[in-house]
Parts: C-alpha cells; sequence; structure tokens
C-alpha cells in the first residue's frame, strides 16, 4: 500500500514513520510537512507544501495519490498561539489533506484523535477533536479509525511541561491506576494506527485509550 503520513516530525509521527518504512506491506510514504525531514529513504517521499494552499480537488497531484492516510497531526493552544491557529491545525488541515487524498483515490483513513473527543464538549480541545471525526465520518472513508489515547508517553522534541509532569506523575502511580488512566506510549499508538492502515477493516472503528495503555 501507498500511504500517506501527516505529522510525521511529531512524537507519534515519527513512531509511525519508522513503522511503516520497515513493514513490506507499504510500498511507499509520503510524508507532507512544511519543510524536509531528517529521514531519507527509498520508499519515503517529502513533499515540501504550504499547508493552507494545497491543491484542491478535482486537482490531485501525483504525491497524493494514496491507498490510505495516518494522521498524526496536531499542536497545542500554547504552541498555536490562539483558538483559531490551534483549529487550523487540528482540524482545517487534516480535513484538507483528507478531501484531497479521497480525490486521488485513499478509501482508508486512520486518525490520531484524543480520548474525551466529542464535537459537543464544551471543552474546547475536545470539541476540535471531536468536530474533525464527524467531518471525516461525513467523507464516508470505506475503513475509518479513530485512535483515542489519553496521555502520550515519549520523548518531543518540543517542550510540554504540563504534559511532561504528567507523565512523570501517572509513570509512578501508574500500576495502580484504571488501564484508561494510564500513560499511552507513542509506540503501541503507531502500531494500532499502522496495522489498522495497513490491514483495514470496512466500516468505523475506536481505539480506545485503555487498550494502549503500557
Amino acid at each position: 500500500m501507498r500511504v500517506m503520513l501527516l505529522g510525521a516530525s511529531g512524537l507519534v509521527g515519527r513512531a509511525v514513520l519508522d513503522r511503516l518504512l520497515e513493514d513490506p506491506r507499504c510500498t511507499a510514504v509520503v510524508a507532507p510537512g512544511r519543510r524536509g525531514l531528517p529521514v531519507t529513504a527509498p520508499t519515503l517521499e517529502v513533499p515540501v507544501l504550504a499547508f493552507d494552499r494545497l491543491p484542491q480537488p478535482p486537482q490531485v497531484p501525483a504525491w497524493a495519490r494514496v491507498d490510505a492516510v495516518i494522521c498524526a497531526l496536531g499542536t497545542t493552544l500554547a504552541q498555536a498561539g490562539s483558538r483559531e491557529a490551534f483549529e487550523q491545525v487540528d482540524r482545517s488541515y487534516p480535513l484538507a489533506f483528507a478531501r484531497l487524498a479521497q480525490a486521488g483515490g485513499a478509501d482508508v483513513f486512520v486518525l490520531n484523535s484524543a480520548a474525551g473527543a466529542d464535537a459537543g464538549s464544551r471543552l474546547f480541545y475536545n470539541r476540535v477533536k471531536g468536530a474533525l471525526e464527524q467531518d471525516l465520518r461525513d467523507l464516508g472513508f470505506a475503513s475509518l479509525t479513530l485512535v483515542r489515547p489519553g496521555l502520550i508517553g515519549g520523548q518531543r522534541s518540543e517542550r510540554r511541561p504540563a504534559e511532561r509532569l504528567g507523565q512523570i506523575v501517572l509513570g509512578l502511580i501508574g500500576p495502580v491506576l484504571p488501564r484508561g488512566w494510564r500513560i499511552n506510549p507513542a509506540e503501541r499508538i503507531a502500531e494500532a494506527m499502522v496495522e489498522a492502515a495497513l490491514a483495514p477493516l470496512p466500516g468505523e472503528h475506536i481505539v480506545p485509550a485503555h487498550t494502549l495503555a503500557g
């Protein structure tokens, strides 16, 4: 399969990329970004793009003709700087790529969403995540997998102090917590996403946080 990977430079995205490049079921990885990646491989394509100026269907460039999309694209409100900028990164960009890839033949979409994603939530973060999930449902992919982790474990390249503190606390008390409250290692999330993309099942599937716990 030819797979588009969004967010390849992030914590989960890097783990997904490593797995895709090693998996013989994946013949090519297309990892669009606003800059290059510190990784090269014969099966890796890295189109450098302006995400707010993507081609619009029915115009579909060759790089966007894929079988499946894995989306690990996301930011934080602090990094984005405003609610509008956050929603652009976490909802508008993934949706634009989804439409483009679908027009190019993709019928499988796998999203790294969030525990608590709900389009009707009073919490802004959960509401944006839930709205994107609904957007993707409306597109009608033959296979749609929504991975909903809680606190993601792993070493990020950027600083997220609150998340890091949460990892330390949950790391200490995790063994006595219910599985749904434990840290979800990035590797476990990546494993679930890659399998959902390369061995897709028809319909919608949700992968909850408790199944991703370390």
